[in-house]
């Protein structure tokens, strides 16, 4: 997957554009990702992800960086051997781009507004 444009409440992902929240897996997009509060982010809101046994999440907080991702999620990833980077979208993106190269099971959840 490459993603090649985010703006605030865009992104194009394979020459696709998006306009809701994404999750990205190595071999898909799921678009109209939605989390059960808003701007915080459950271990709910990633069980799919979970499932897949990723190396790598990287959160994107948004644009301007106010999805919260509280320490009861870090942890529970971290226990499950889940390395996670929590960064604003923009700076998401470019990760996601880069680390994809260098890891097989990455995967980016991506909140694409505030």
């Amino acid at each position: 997957m490459q993603i090649t444009e985010y703006t605030f409440g865009r992104i194009a992902i394979n020459g696709k554009t998006y306009q809701t929240d994404v999750i990205i897996t190595p071999h898909s997009v799921k678009d109209k990702w939605w989390r059960k509060e808003g701007h915080n982010l459950a271990i709910e809101d990633l069980e799919s992800i979970i499932d897949k046994n990723p190396q790598i999440i990287i959160i994107g907080t948004g644009y301007y960086g106010r999805l919260q991702v509280p320490e009861v999620t870090r942890s529970f990833l971290k226990d499950k051997g889940i390395q996670v980077e929590v960064v604003p979208t923009s700076d998401a993106v470019e990760r996601f781009n880069q680390l994809q190269q260098e890891c097989a099971r990455i995967v980016a959840a991506l909140h694409l507004t505030c």
